[in-house]
């Protein structure tokens, strides 16, 4: 009896091992629609405007229902700003590109619905402000080597969720926010702000 026990439980562990799922490797990718907090200007006003985001992301399990998620992702972020004055009105359209690893943990709060919250670090690669006015227009690339007025790398935290469309496609939507600004002192043209961003889209499992 004692050895039937001891044969049992060690198919039980077995069975528990062999069902344990491995890490698992995706891409994913959406639109994001992005804007700032300003932290020291508040008649800077400032509209949401559209960007898109992509990646790939590493699903490595720790216990029943959590996972460790990193990511490597590519996104937009910026606003949209209307100017007025004495030659007329135009609209400024500020767009930075980032590469970003966000460090995340997965919670399986339901079948097939997860949520995800963690840490992020923001790398900046491209800043292009282009402004469309009643007489003229023009458009200027700042990268990430010349931006010396605004912060390189930026730390930021994320929380989304995710459903499961089937067992290799999921719909994901999260919001990121800086926890550190631009630039602390700001500029004439542009205060000190922290970006926000709201992203929804795909991701696709292999």
């Amino acid at each position: 009896m004692k050895k039937l026990f001891i044969v049992a439980f060690a198919l039980l562990v077995a069975s528990k091992v062999s069902a344990q799922k491995g890490p698992s490797f995706g891409i994913k990718g959406g639109l994001s629609f992005s804007n700032i907090i300003k932290t020291d200007d508040s008649n800077f006003k400032t509209n949401y405007q559209t960007g898109f985001n992509a990646g790939a992301f590493l699903t490595i399990p720790i216990v029943d229902r959590l996972a460790f998620q990193p990511e490597l992702m590519f996104s937009q972020k910026g606003y949209k700003s209307d100017r007025s004055g004495i030659l007329g009105s135009g609209t400024l359209t500020q767009t930075t590109n980032w590469i970003e690893i966000p460090i995340l943990a997965k919670v399986e709060a339901a079948k097939g619905f997860s949520i995800y919250l963690g840490p992020e670090v923001s790398f900046l690669t491209k800043t292009t402000n282009k402004y469309d006015g009643t007489f003229s227009s023009s458009q200027k690339t700042t990268y990430e080597s010349d931006a010396d007025k605004f912060k390189k790398s930026i730390l930021g935290g994320v929380l989304g969720v995710g459903i499961d469309l089937s067992n290799k496609l999921s719909l994901n939507g999260r919001y990121a926010l800086d926890f550190q600004k631009n630039n602390e002192d700001g500029t004439t043209s542009t205060p000190a702000f922290k970006n926000q961003v709201w992203q929804v889209g795909l991701g696709i499992k292999f």
